[in-house]
């Protein structure tokens, strides 16, 4: 349905919640993680569950334009917290302070790192709610199992390819750039797999709450 967004409470706990974890995500996406049996993944992927639920339920719940709104208000945010992180970072520490090299480490966004990041989350997050709406008319709101898959498949795997391309390409030896794009995007869809009941629990709890019956 394309119902006019109203900033109810239900809604802005989501968009808290979604934007919390974008600007958390972006944090910690620059330390790669060796998971069990040579997989690597970027920390980062710990929030997917949270992006990615509440990803499925804005478009589902409350249509596209909603869910457009919400991605620009989590790129927003997101560019808001790195300005300040910068200030931060110039701002003249204390003689005595000794940390300010581990400070710049963790919040001192390489230009890359950050563009990498916002054109990945852009283009994966716009692609995952217009599938979302999409096979949800084709479908006559049927099969949402259905859609929050296909809707995940196509958005991740865009946005790891163009995150992990852009933020390390030339970085890495190419089989390990080859090996994190593959392990990060099939790491998602299969939770996406998985977690479609908890999807369901959601998306219909929220319906509940805003009254929506389709």
């Amino acid at each position: 349905m394309n119902k006019k967004v109203t900033f109810s409470f239900v809604f802005t706990i989501l968009i808290a919640f979604y934007s919390v974890a974008l600007v958390v995500s972006n944090i910690i996406a620059g330390k790669l993680w060796q998971a069990p049996a040579g997989l690597i993944f970027t920390t980062g992927v710990w929030l997917f569950p949270v992006v990615y639920i509440i990803g499925d339920v804005i478009p589902e719940v409350y249509g596209l334009k909603a869910a457009q709104k919400s991605i620009w208000l989590g790129f927003a945010l997101n560019l808001i917290a790195v300005f300040f992180f910068l200030l931060c970072i110039k701002l003249p520490a204390p003689v005595f302070w000794q940390n300010q090299s581990a400070f710049e480490i963790v919040l001192g966004f390489t230009p890359r790192l950050l563009l990498a990041s916002f054109v990945g989350y852009l283009i994966g997050s716009n692609a995952n709610a217009f599938v979302m709406v999409w096979i949800k008319k084709l479908t006559n709101s049927k099969f949402l199992w259905l859609r929050t898959i296909s809707s995940t498949v196509v958005g991740e795997s865009l946005d790891t390819l163009f995150f992990a391309g852009i933020a390390f390409w030339g970085a890495m030896p190419f089989p390990a750039l080859q090996s994190l794009i593959l392990s990060m995007a099939t790491f998602k869809i299969v939770y996406e797999i998985v977690a479609t009941p908890l999807t369901y629990i959601v998306v219909n709890y929220v319906k509940k709450l805003e009254g929506v019956k389709e």
